[in-house]
């Protein structure tokens, strides 16, 4: 199964984000050639910054490139679902340098503004940098909307980076200009604030990047999306506990513990799994590793009435997010159940809480509650 999202196959992904990063870094190198001319002919610290800037985004670019192909190499003994997180891990590297230039341009900018030096503009270079502009403002929307064809988190941070330097080479620009008429020199100052931006772009990269290498929480309408789906099916009663599994971009996996009558035969239940399966697949590109089974009795009236009564005591307190897997046996006294708990309150604390309630109403009954976090809870 590719790893491009639903309809796109792995190989026509990885040719989207070669083509565009492969745009990206000629692009980068020629506007990076072009300042960095104008800014030492004209001894312009905030053109040279910038130009150190694009070259920074050349080399952001190739080292996608480098990453996307190294996360499509097929899936081995040692990495069975392949190699996909190692896009995250090309992401760290290219925040890496983000943030790097983003200090090393600052320290210069500082330099410049305690020893400043005037610059000495053409009306050639101003072109030059009204041109380069231009052209990133078009790259970016072009990269931009590429990273969205191919859902590729780093092409759509590189787009937005891109316009975002549109708006600082306007910056650089627009103290050309001012210069050229009040000889006014604001270069060092200037080169200051896109150092500051600049790092800016680096830490907001790199904790983008962080969050999905340490496990960020589902997309709320993916998830929204797939417990609709298992739930539409009249013979289930409820979806509980989904948790997505990322291994990259695009590649998700899930498990779900779906309440089913207790009447399903085993026949019944392995074809209306693979049908929820096929369609979570088909419809949202995640794929169901595993599905968990709950039972709830259809045939005892007394079961369903302190089913109903455990479930009303239970969600009364407001961190309690969701009830289920409720098991009864009248005739041993045993029942256990799972609660879902928000992140306003401890598991253990909450535990001891509803053991406390439930022993006070069944005395008589041997109770086992199982806390469940709040991975992917939609209501």
């Amino acid at each position: 199964m590719g790893n491009g999202g639903p309809g796109m196959p792995d190989a026509e992904r990885d040719r989207i984000i070669f083509k565009t990063g492969l745009t990206g870094i000629l692009a980068n190198l020629l506007l990076s050639a072009f300042k960095a001319a104008v800014g030492m002919l004209s001894h312009s610290i905030a053109v040279v910054l910038d130009a150190v800037n694009n070259l920074s985004d050349a080399l952001s670019s190739v080292i996608t490139i480098v990453g996307t192909k190294l996360a499509g190499r097929r899936p081995d003994r040692e990495h069975p679902l392949g190699h996909g997180r190692i896009e995250y891990l090309s992401a760290m590297i290219v925040s890496g340098l983000v943030l790097y230039a983003g200090i090393a341009s600052l320290v210069e900018s500082v330099k410049k503004i305690i020893r400043p030096e005037k610059p000495d503009y053409t009306y050639l270079s101003l072109v030059i940098i009204a041109a380069a502009v231009l052209v990133k403002i078009v790259l970016g929307r072009y990269v931009s909307s590429q990273g969205k064809k191919a859902n590729s988190a780093s092409l759509s941070a590189a787009g937005a980076d891109a316009l975002f330097d549109a708006v600082l080479s306007a910056s650089v620009l627009a103290s050309a200009v001012v210069f050229m008429l009040s000889g006014v020199s604001l270069e060092a100052y200037v080169g200051a604030v896109i150092s500051v931006f600049i790092i800016r772009s680096g830490v907001r990269m790199m904790a983008g990047t962080l969050n999905e290498i340490l496990g960020k929480r589902a997309d709320k309408e993916t998830t929204a999306r797939i417990m609709e789906i298992l739930t539409e099916d009249k013979a289930v009663r409820g979806a509980y506990d989904l948790i997505l599994y990322n291994y990259g971009p695009s590649k998700n996996y899930a498990s779900v513990h779906l309440e089913l009558p207790d009447t399903m035969t085993v026949r019944e239940v392995d074809k209306l799994t693979r049908k929820l399966e096929g369609r979570v697949y088909r419809e949202t590109g995640v794929i169901m590793a595993g599905v968990g089974l709950y039972s709830y009795d259809t045939g005892n009236d007394e079961a369903a009435r302190i089913r109903n009564d455990v479930r009303e005591r239970v969600l009364a307190y407001d961190w309690a997010l969701q009830f289920h897997g409720f098991s009864l046996d009248i005739e041993d006294k045993e029942m256990a159940f799972d609660v879902v708990m928000s992140f306003d309150i401890r598991p253990d604390e909450g535990l001891r809480i509803l053991y406390e309630e439930m022993r006070r109403v069944y005395p008589d009954y041997r109770i086992a509650i199982s806390p469940d976090v709040d991975v992917s809870v939609t209501d």
